[in-house]
């Protein structure tokens, strides 16, 4: 998981931008209707703005459909990133703001625009039964819980045959000994593979680097968003890159089908 941190230096000059923006009047503004609750949004479903896509495919998952996210993909490095006026615009008409507490500049974000949002801090880990149980959440805040349910029931079904898939590619029918990225070992719960020890997301020290390979694992599950290199060059172990962060798409699921993937590539070259 990236620590994904944003400068905000000039976000107080982008909130005078954003009364600009926003007192511009409504001109060419699409009216969103608001719902019982007070949201509004398509069809009186909520706003959501998000910090990355990660928390945006929590927020889709959960029934979200107006959806916006303020840092792109694209950006590999968020500190660079500049939020702009547009950024602060959407903030300002949200009705949720969704971010993880590695993430310390939403509530920055919220208070330069002067949003009345709702800040819900979202446990951003991939592990199934983690993401069932946020996804929930969301559409009980939200109220969007028959489509969150929907949704979950879909995961549990791919969830279920991408899980026996790997398991299909086991060698010798046998799980693969893994070490894993502390926050990748939900890849290794996916793959049933046993995880004999973890690392980071601090630097790994020499005599930790040394106990790991002792183990001699047959794959390291390393974070594609943290990774530093070779992680255990000596042990004979191949590497898996794993993905946490969705598409812009939004979309959970290919985050698991590439996981299982890669790893049963992994094991078919071990």
């Amino acid at each position: 998981m990236a620590r994904t941190r944003v400068r905000f230096a000039s976000l107080l000059a982008l909130s005078a931008a954003l009364a600009l923006v926003t007192g511009c009047g409504s001109g060419g503004d699409t009216a969103s209707t608001p719902s019982k609750d007070g949201a509004s949004g398509r069809a009186g479903k909520p706003v959501v703005v998000v910090t990355t896509t990660w928390e945006g495919a929590f927020a889709k998952a959960a029934g979200a459909e107006d959806v916006k996210v303020i840092v792109p993909q694209s950006v590999h490095h968020a500190p660079d990133y500049d939020p702009k006026p547009s950024d602060l615009a959407a903030v300002g008409k949200a009705d949720f703001v969704l971010y993880a507490p590695f993430e310390p500049y939403a509530a920055k974000i919220k208070e330069a625009a002067g949003s009345k949002a709702k800040l819900v801090e979202v446990d951003l880990d991939n592990d199934a039964d983690k993401v069932k149980a946020e996804v929930a959440r969301l559409g009980a805040l939200f109220g969007t819980e028959a489509a969150a349910a929907k949704w979950s029931a879909a995961f549990d079904t791919e969830y279920a045959a991408l899980a026996e898939g790997v398991r299909g590619a086991w060698p010798g029918g046998k799980s693969p000994t893994v070490v894993a990225q502390v926050f990748t070992t939900w890849s290794a719960k996916l793959a049933g593979a046993t995880t004999v020890g973890t690392y980071g997301p601090e630097a790994v020290t020499p005599a930790r680097l040394a106990e790991l390979s002792a183990k001699k694992p047959a794959l390291v599950l390393d974070n594609a968003h943290m990774s530093t290199g070779t992680v255990l060059p000596d042990a004979g172990a191949r590497q898996v890159k794993i993905v946490n962060y969705p598409g812009a798409d939004l979309d959970l699921l290919p985050v698991y089908r590439a996981a299982a993937a890669e790893v049963k590539k992994a094991l078919a070259g071990s």
